[in-house]
This record gives C-alpha cells, structure tokens and sequence, in this order.
C-alpha cells in the first residue's frame, strides 16, 4: 500500500476513534445504569472498530472467581459459560496478574480454553484475542477481551489504543457505580435506622404517625421529659392527650415508677379532695380505713390531671400549694406528706380565657404553664390517617372477631374528611365500620353512606392552626359531632330543665346529666346552686 493510501487509511480509522469516544461519552453523560453504558460500548467496538464478542469480565458475586457481566454478541448461554477460578485461561491471568495479555492465533494457543463461544462460531480464518485489565484505585477488578481478525487494515497498536481507552473508561464507570451505591446504601441504612427509632418510639409510646406537625410535638415531649417541671398538654378533644402524657412519663427517669391518670371531670365534688389527696381514719362517713390519695400513689412517678379546667377552685387552691410545697395533707389529718411527683395536666379549653373570667387561678395558671404543648389536631396530620385506619382496623377486627379490610380508595376516602373529633372521632368510626360491615372487604360506595352524619365539615375557623381551643364556630361543630362535651357555663341549665331530666331519669343523676350533655359533678353543682336556702 502506498504512503498516500496509508495515509487516507489512518485518517479513516482516527476519525472512527473520535466518533466511537464521543459516542461513549454521550452515554455517559445521559446517566444511564451501568450495565446499558458498558453493553453499548461494546457494542460500538465491534460496529466502528471491528472488535467482536467483547465481553465484560468482574468479579463472580455468588463465588471466588470472575464472570463474564457484560457482553455484545454472545448468547445468554454463552455469557452462562464465561465463568473463570482465579488465573483460569487468559481471563483468569489477567485479572490475577493486572497485565495485557494478547493471543494472535486462538487456535495454537494451548492456554485459550474458548470456554464462552465455540470455535465453530468465529471466523475460519487465524483469529486473535485480545484481554486488557481494569483497574480501579490501582487495584484489577476485571478484564475487557475480544475477539479480532488477525489479517486487517487497521494496526493492532490502535485496537490495544482504544481497548485502553475504553478500559479507562469502564474502570470510572464502575468507581462512579462503586460510590453511588455506597452512598444509597449509606442512605437506605439511615433510613432504615430512621425507620427503626421511629416504630421503637411509636411501639414504645403507642403513638401512630410520622406527620411533621406530630413529630414536632413528639421532640417537645421528648426534649422536657427528663426534667421535673409540670407540662400542659394543649389541644382539641380527641387528639391523644392521654397518649403523650404516658408519652412524657415513659421518655422519663420515672419510666419504672407509677403514671396516674385522672380525669377531673368524672369526679364528683364529693370526692375529689377525698380521691386527689387522700383520707385518713374517720375523716367522714364510711372511712374506715386510711387511704392514701392518687398524688401519695403517683409519688416518684407522674400524675396525669386530665381536664384540669373542670377541677373546683376550692381544690385548685389545695393543688397550687401542693405543687409549691410538694406536700399533700390529707382529708381529716394534719400531718404533710412529702410527695415527689411530676405533674402532667390536659385541658381542651383555653385557660387563658378562664382565668379571665375568674373560673380558673392564674397563679395555678402560671404554674402549669411551665412546659406547654400543642397537640395537632387530624386536619393537621392528615398523612398519618392512613396508619391510624390501619391500625383502628386491626383493632377492632380482633377486639370483634372480624375480618374487615378496606381498599385503598375507601382509606384515601376517608383520609379526606375533616374529622373534627379528631382520633377519637376515626377510631369510633372504624370501630363501628367493622361492626356493621356486611361485606369482607370495604369499597368508597360501601363507607360514604357510613359517613353520612358521622363526619362534619369543620368551618375555616375550626380548622384554622391559630383557632382558640374554645369558640362559638368550635363548639357548634363538635356539639354536632356528638363526641366532645363543650364548655357550658354554671347558669346554662334552668330549675325546670334539671327537674324534667331528673324526673325521666327515675331520679338518676348521672342519667340525667347524660340527658342535658352535663358531667355528673356539673348537674350535681347546677342543682344544689337553684335549691332554695333552707
């Protein structure tokens, strides 16, 4: 050949040697997975350059030895076949000893083993084989072979020239896969330990959902639980009060100690100095015994007051000077007990306002107020009623004896709706869902007539994040939900009114404070308040 046709020639084959590491690159630069890159790289080697059946060998992930991972022109069979024990064949030695290795003619060469493709499927003529390794962080993690006619125009030196490029090239591929991968898994791990720590705390707690606003709340509880002051747990009915207050007390130091949980409005006037603070021998009618009080049995431990709004002033006083002097003394006796107890207490009235209106002490007031938290009402979680549908639903199946499932459109469905009693409210729902189910598995057509009355549109106000706990708009709505019983003030009930619901309770006072929508200590202190002077 002479000069200027060897000369045309080498421009023919630089030109393809361009295009070939532009195309290359162009891949990589789209982002695609490795195993597409690395498949059409040799598969522009074998269409631009004329190096056939490259294949891709790396390390074996079932074994000791390497496997052939990527490949152009060989059969799935083929590429089964492309398995190699360290320094087995040409692959073998190149992998162990990092060095190219070049057969020109496969068959007189007693080290080539033809393992992959069979010598009937290459051309009759000498061919060659050509295996060059990839290294990466100086370290032979694999080998990039092909096959090559021996007689040809184009140089061996500029087959070895792009087989070292396109090596270079494969060996950052698989560093950049290295480290992604070592960043997802670093990732997913976090994940993971996220994912665990959550579910620990809401197995731990009882507390289901991993919305922001709970969450937020969550690491208030958490990040006061080790003191001692006294926290007030502020929010709509229904939204876990009782929860996070148990919350409180298990993140604690008291964890092992006793939690007392007492609602202040299910006492009766009666007895609630007897029930807080405890009696002695005497102190009235039927105490024969002493008999400590529900802050002597929570000492060490916490006490949980729940509707601290509904608690007597007179009582409000004796629990002011408790709180102070941390000391209790008992119904009847004289003597001070000491009492190490932290207090947690719950209200969904804005106490504020109450002590405003002089029906709750401001100083008892500021005592409380030490460590206040918010509770989010569902309108503010409403990525968490899923889970919570999940696990009322599983709750009420067993507690039933029911196998009641629902689709996904109905849980969406009912992730929807305003639920203005908050996760009382749902619980309920589903419960009763389970119970008057007639099918096993629950569609949107087979929940929406359930809805029906149950749920209330909350007015913009209600579910306003900066609405009062206590409002005209609040109230109407939860008085139409039928859950949560709001504030009424001492004057709401006439003589006549109390007299009727009496009478068609059979004199039954706590049936007739159901009747007017009254705690029974509520009637009893309406009634004794129109009973004329004797």
């Amino acid at each position: 050949m002479d000069g200027s046709l060897k000369g045309a020639s080498s421009t023919h084959w630089r030109t393809q040697e361009m295009f070939l590491v532009q195309e290359v690159m162009n891949l990589i630069g789209k982002g695609l997975r490795l195993d597409q890159v690395a498949r059409e790289m040799l598969h522009l080697l074998s269409e631009i350059v004329g190096l056939n059946r490259g294949r891709i060998v790396l390390k074996d992930p079932d074994g000791k030895g390497h496997r052939i991972a990527y490949a152009y022109g060989l059969t799935r069979e083929e590429v089964a076949r492309g398995r190699y024990a360290p320094g087995e064949g040409i692959t073998g030695r190149v992998i162990q000893d990092g060095h190219l290795i070049i057969v020109q003619d496969i068959d007189k060469d007693p080290t080539f083993l033809g393992r992959a493709v069979a010598r009937a499927q290459l051309p009759r003529g000498a061919v060659s084989f050509l295996a060059l390794p990839i290294r990466v962080d100086h370290r032979t993690v694999g080998a990039i072979a092909c096959h090559r006619i021996r007689h040809r125009e184009r140089a061996l030196s500029d087959d070895l020239t792009i087989l070292r490029i396109i090596a270079t090239m494969v060996s950052q591929l698989l560093t950049l896969n290295e480290r992604v991968e070592q960043k997802t898994r670093a990732l997913e791990e976090h994940n993971d330990m996220l994912a665990r720590e959550l579910r620990i705390k809401r197995a731990r707690y009882g507390i289901i959902g991993t919305s922001p606003a709970l969450l937020r709340a969550l690491a208030q509880v958490e990040k006061v639980a080790s003191a001692t002051a006294s926290v007030l747990l502020l929010g709509e009915s229904g939204t876990g009060k009782e929860l996070f207050a148990r919350a409180l007390h298990l993140a604690s130091p008291r964890r092992d100690r006793p939690f007392i949980k007492v609602n202040c409005a299910a006492i009766p006037d009666s007895l609630f100095e007897s029930e807080l603070f405890g009696h002695e021998r005497g102190a009235f009618t039927g105490a024969v015994d002493a008999r400590a009080g529900w802050f002597e049995q929570a000492s060490g431990g916490t006490i949980f007051l729940d509707e601290i709004g509904e608690m007597p002033a007179v009582l409000q006083t004796k629990l002011l000077r408790t709180l102070q002097e941390g000391t209790v003394v008992r119904l009847g006796g004289k003597r001070e007990i000491r009492v190490d107890m932290r207090l947690v207490a719950a209200t969904n009235r804005d106490l504020a306002t109450e002590v405003a209106h002089g029906r709750f002490r401001e100083d008892l007031f500021y005592r409380l107020n030490v460590v206040p938290i918010t509770l989010p009402p569902l309108a503010e979680r409403r990525s968490d009623i899923p889970d919570l549908v999940l696990h009322f639903l599983t709750q009420a199946n067993q507690n039933n004896q029911r196998n009641v499932n629902l689709t996904q459109g109905a849980v969406t469905h009912l992730a929807r709706q305003s639920w203005p009693g908050n996760i009382r409210q749902l619980a309920n729902f589903i419960e009763r869902l389970v119970l008057l189910a007639s099918e096993g598995v629950l569609d949107v057509e087979d929940v929406r007539p359930m809805l029906e009355g149950a749920v209330v549109t909350a007015p913009p106000l209600l579910a306003s994040a900066s609405a009062p706990f206590f409002s005209p708009e609040r109230e109407a709505a939860l008085r139409a939900m039928g859950t949560v019983r709001p504030y009424l003030p001492a004057d709401s009930h006439g003589h006549e009114q109390l007299r009727m619901a009496l009478a068609q309770a059979g004199g039954n006072k706590t049936r007739a404070a159901q009747r007017l929508g009254l705690t029974e200590r509520q009637f009893s202190y309406r009634w004794r308040k129109l009973q004329p002077a004797p």
